[in-house]
Formats: structure tokens, C-alpha cells, sequence
């Protein structure tokens, strides 16, 4: 359908509608606090921009369609013009799913929506329920991770444009996926970003790692909580988005009576009711805090799940070792048992990394399903200062380890493009800023950052990070899609299907339920640093997963209560039955092995 232009800019005294095609610029009427209209509708394929007072052309802070950037004009998309095949979708519930994390323009190497939609099969076959897409709101060059959007509306051109994020939609529906869009509300990108000409879209009464804080709390805030709202409840209705996560929500600094997180839950579940199907909001915190979860009636945000970086940290340091940075903390088999039972380890005790107590305990009643873990995503391998992937650190009985604990732990959950086969392409920084000084400023900057993460007692003190500008960086960060079929990777994708199908097919290693999980620890003394070594025994109801760390077979008492058989080994395994009345049976698992029993 046509689009009748229209623009909150409360701090012009005139905006006029540039036709460039056309050569003419229309005054628009004014309206209440700050907004204007046209009454000439734009059909779809019109291309326009904004003048205020006079001023250069500024493309729509609400353009679906940049097709030439974030700086050029936008045009009008009409969403009705595709025809959908989904009728029949019923959705999917996020809590409990397995979601797979992609970043499309390193997931294939055409870098589009439309080559990701091919590969579709490989994650149906891998027992995927979610698709999750980094960012793909439009930003400033060519190729990002995509933190740096500074348009919520409009999908970023070199990926496809909107019509093709809503084909790639419609094609994971028809493969019984979900898709979640990764979203950034709480910080925009420098290059494209024109809102402060418009109005108060930021406020320095708060602040953020990245500037002043988006204005969700001063004056004008409602009308850019609105602008926040309105971009999720379109990306669902019009483009049939499933779910979305939230990026970074604590810096999503909100004084207001109602916290916009609270609004934004409140009507995406009236959005769901009227549609029919779930509709998901994961949040990324930092703080350590069900608020997020709590309900919107209880004061909370009303979020449908968390991210749960504890549980990365717990696993990644005892099996890896690494105690840099934020892993200080982390590393012991007990940190581990704290991570899968009670999901934060630091729940009100000391932060050795933030030097200060952190977060809150989690109430026993919160399900496992309400919180996201993984072995890997986008900045546990991209913030690292070679983007190594665990692939590149441990052997495969250790990358075959992680992804027990992480895919028959009581959480949702997440893996990350290629982690599947143990990936040996490194997922890097990289940018493609067009402005000399805004490539020259990320590059220093993102040296200073990794300084404080302890990267040179990794890497030994002449570790370079590579230049995010260089194009190198990009294409080295691109998957490689012959690995899949080789040998060794072939194993590990065959060892990753079998644990997503025993979520399935074995209710005690699907449930979410923390009160029946628990942790036996079987330490061997080896007298070494790094990487700790024993066996480990993850209790999950009825089930058991026997995780032998050690560079040695270890003979592991199990005990269970009642008949149990193997069903899943990595390396293999015997069981042996118990000695006597009340004793546990034993098994004899190799080194660097697993032994799954249910």
C-alpha cells in the first residue's frame, strides 16, 4: 500500500519532502508534539528524504529500504506485496528451543539472505528449532557485525534488503524453523546517524560504553520509546519474525516509572495474541538479575528468556583453562556445579573482574528454559583478539565435552555458525567504514580494548590484533563449507545430532527443571596447571552424562536409581554393574570421552 511520509522532528521549525527522482521538495504540515505529515502518498519504489529548515536531504528514521545506505535516500517498500506461504504456522516457544546464532554475511560465501535460506536443510538436519540473525539493521559500508546499525527499520542492503528477509522468513517457516532478529536499541552507529538533528533521541543524564544513552526517560522519551516499540511489533507482524534478543539491555538505562523493556513485553504479547503465536524476547544482561524475567505485573520486564554468560564462563575456563580477563573467577569443577544448578555464580558475591559484588540470586522456581547458554557466539569468539574458535584450543574430545554440557544442561540451548563441525575459520572484528578517521579511531580502539583482557598472557605479549579494516580479516571470517564432509569435522557434526535428538527423545536431558540437575566431581591428580582434569557427572533426573577430562581412562562411579543403558558415547565406553545392593554401577570411560546413560 502506499505511504503517507511522515517524521517526528520536534527540533525543526520546517521539514519539506525531497523527491529526488522528481527534483521537488513539499513542505509537510505540522502536527502535535513535533511531528509532520504529508498528504501525498508514496507508492512502493519511491524514493525520498527529509529537509529540515532547509537543510541537507536525511533519509527516514523509520525507511524499511536504503538501497543506497544509510546516508542516501529511502524508498518505499510495501510489506503486502509479498505473498507469504505460512499460513499454517503455528510458531515456536524459545524456552527449551535449540537455537542456532548466524552472522549472514560470513555464513555463506555470497554473504546474503537469500544464500543462507539455501542452507536451511543443514540446520533442520542438525535438529535446529530457532534461527537467530546478528543484526541486520542497516549500517554504514559494506560489511559488520552489525552493532553499529543506525537504521531499526530497514534491512542492510548487501544482505538482500527487506523483500529478502522476508522470503528468507517465509523459507525457515517452511522448514519448521523460527527466526529471531538480533536487535540493538540501546546505541546507535556514528556513521548515518542524523537523529540528533531530529529530535531528543539521546540524553546525557545516562551514558553507555558507547556515548550518551538513549533518551528513554526525559522529555520527547515517549515518542522515542515508540520509535523502539514500533520497529519490533513491524518486524513481527510485517516480516513474521519470531523472537528477538535484545543486545546489551542493561545499557538500556530507563528511570521511568515503567521500564521500556516492560512496554515493549506488554504489547509484543497483545501482538502475539492477535497472531496467534508465540512471540519471543530474549534479553542479554550483564547484570546478573531476573528482573528481566520477572513479570510486568511484578515490576519486572517480562522477558521470555536470558542469556546466561556464567554458564559459558564455567564451562570455557574448566575445560580450556583460561583464567584471563572476565574467566578469573571461573575454572573449578565447584564454579561448574554453581553454573548448571543455580545459573549465576556471582549472585551478590565478589566480581573479582568488575571489583565489586554483582548480581543476584536466581529464586529455585525460575525454569533452566528461561536462560540461554552456549559454548560459543558472536563475542565469546569475535572478542577474543585472533577470533579463535574453541576448535583452535582443544582436541575434539574436548570441543565433544562442551557441547555435552551445553546441549543436556537444563538451559535453551545456543550454538554458533560451524561450532557444529568444530570450524577452524576464525570469526574476527571487521568494519568497512568509509571515513578515514572513523577506521583509524576503531582500530586504536579496539586495541586499547582488548589490553584489559589479559589477551598477551594467551597469546604470549607479541600478539598482534588484526587490522578490523583490512578486507583479510573479513574473508578469513567467513565459513568454509567443505569442512562439513571431512573426516574428523564429520564426527563431531554426527556427535552434535545425536545430543540435540536426546533432548528429544529422553525427557530428562530436555527439561528445564534445576532441582533434578546436579554435578558429581571426580578429580585426578595430575600435579598441572592449566585445563582441569577428572571425570564429572551431570545428573539430569533419571539421566546421566560422564564426562572423563582426564588424558587418562578413568573408572567412574554412577550412581542411579534405577536401570540405565547407554545411548550416546563419544569414544566409547563400558558400563559396569554394581558390585552389591546400594552401590552405584561403574564406567569405564576413555580419556577425553563422554558417556551419555538414560
Amino acid at each position: 500500500m502506499p505511504l503517507a511520509p511522515r517524521l517526528w522532528a520536534p527540533f525543526a521549525r520546517g521539514v519539506d519532502l525531497v523527491l529526488p527522482a522528481e527534483g521537488t521538495r513539499t513542505p509537510l504540515r505540522p502536527e502535535q508534539d513535533g511531528w509532520w505529515t504529508s498528504d501525498t502518498p508514496l507508492a512502493h519504489g519511491t524514493d525520498y528524504t527529509f529537509s529540515l529548515d532547509g537543510g541537507d536531504p536525511r533519509p527516514d528514521p523509520r525507511a524499511a529500504w536504503l538501497p543506497d545506505g544509510v546516508h542516501g535516500p529511502a524508498r518505499v517498500f510495501d510489506t503486502d506485496r509479498f505473498t507469504w506461504t505460512d499460513d499454517g504456522w503455528s510458531g515456536v516457544d524459545v524456552r527449551g528451543a535449540v537455537t542456532y546464532e548466524l552472522h549472514v554475511g560470513t555464513f555463506t560465501p555470497q554473504g546474503t539472505l537469500a544464500a543462507a535460506a539455501e542452507r536451511l536443510e543443514h540446520l533442520v538436519q542438525l535438529g535446529v528449532d530457532v534461527v537467530e540473525l546478528l543484526p541486520v539493521a542497516a549500517f554504514n559500508g559494506h560489511h559488520g557485525w552489525g552493532y553499529d546499525g543506525v537504521a531499526l527499520y530497514a534491512v542492510h542492503e548487501p544482505y538482500g534488503g527487506p523483500a529478502a528477509l522476508q522470503a528468507f522468513v517465509d523459507a525457515a517457516h517452511a522448514h519448521g524453523l523460527a527466526v529471531c532478529l538480533d536487535v540493538v536499541h540501546n546505541h546507535l552507529g556514528p556513521s548515518g546517524n542524523y537523529l540528533n538533528e531530529l529530535g531528543p533521541y539521546f540524553t546525557d543524564a545516562h551514558s553507555t560504553p558507547w556515548g550518551d544513552a538513549i533518551n528513554l526517560d526525559g522529555p520527547g522519551s515517549e515518542h522515542v520509546r515508540r520509535w523502539i516499540c514500533d520497529s519490533v511489533l513491524r518486524w513481527a507482524r510485517d516480516f513474521h519474525v519470531d523472537a528477538f534478543r535484545l543486545d546489551a539491555v542493561h545499557a538500556l538505562r530507563d528511570d521511568s516509572p515503567r521500564h521500556v523493556l516492560a512496554q515493549l513485553s506488554d504489547e509484543v504479547g497483545e501482538l502475539a495474541v492477535a497472531l496467534g503465536h508465540p512471540i519471543g524476547l530474549v534479553a542479554e544482561s550483564d547484570l546478573n538479575d531476573v528482573v528481566s524475567l520477572a513479570t510486568t505485573d511484578d515490576g519486572g520486564w517480562g522477558m521470555t528468556g536470558q542469556w546466561a554468560d556464567d554458564v559459558h564462563h564455567a564451562i570455557h575456563a574448566l575445560v580450556t583453562g583460561e583464567r584471563h580477563g572476565y574467566y578469573v573467577d571461573f575454572g573449578s569443577p565447584e564454579t561448574l556445579r554453581t553454573a548448571l544448578t543455580r545459573v549465576f555464580v556471582h549472585d551478590g558475591s565478589m566480581s573479582t573482574f568488575r571489583g565489586e559484588p554483582w548480581g543476584a540470586p536466581v529464586p529455585d522456581d525460575v525454569d533452566g528454559h528461561r536462560f540461554v547458554a552456549f559454548d560459543a557466539n558472536h563475542d565469546q569468539v569475535g572478542n577474543r583478539a585472533l577470533g579463535d574458535r574453541p576448535s583452535s584450543r582443544l582436541d575434539p574430545g574436548g570441543q565433544a565435552a562442551q557441547a555435552a554440557l551445553v546441549l543436556l544442561s537444563p538451559f535453551s540451548p545456543l550454538l554458533f555458525m560451524g561450532e557444529e563441525w568444530g570450524a577452524t575459520t576464525p570469526w574476527l572484528y571487521f568494519t568497512d567504514h568509509p571515513e578515514p578517521e572513523l577506521a583509524a579511531a576503531v582500530r586504536e580502539g579496539r586495541t586499547r580494548e582488548f589490553g584489559g583482557h589479559g589477551w598477551a598472557d594467551l597469546y604470549g605479549h607479541d600478539v598482534e590484533v588484526p587490522d578490523p579494516q583490512d578486507p583479510a580479516t573479513f574473508a578469513a571470517s567467513v565459513l568454509d563449507w567443505d569442512e562439513p564432509a571431512r573426516p574428523g569435522h564429520a564426527r563431531l557434526l554426527e556427535w552434535y545430532r545425536v545430543l540435540v535428538a536426546l533432548r528429544r527423545a529422553v525427557p530428562d536431558l530436555g527439561s528445564g527443571d534445576r532441582s533434578r540437575t546436579s554435578l558429581d566431581v571426580h578429580p585426578v591428580p595430575d600435579g598441572g596447571d592449566g585445563p582441569w582434569h577428572g571425570a564429572l557427572v551431570l545428573h539430569r533426573g533419571d539421566a546421566r552424562v560422564v564426562v572423563n577430562l582426564a588424558h587418562t581412562p578413568a573408572a567412574v562411579p554412577v550412581p542411579v536409581r534405577r536401570p540405565v543403558e547407554v545411548v550416546a558415547d563419544w569414544a566409547g565406553g563400558v558400563v559396569r554393574p554394581p558390585g552389591g545392593a546400594g552401590e552405584p554401577l561403574v564406567v569405564e570411560v576413555p580419556a577425553r570421552a563422554v558417556v551419555v546413560l538414560a
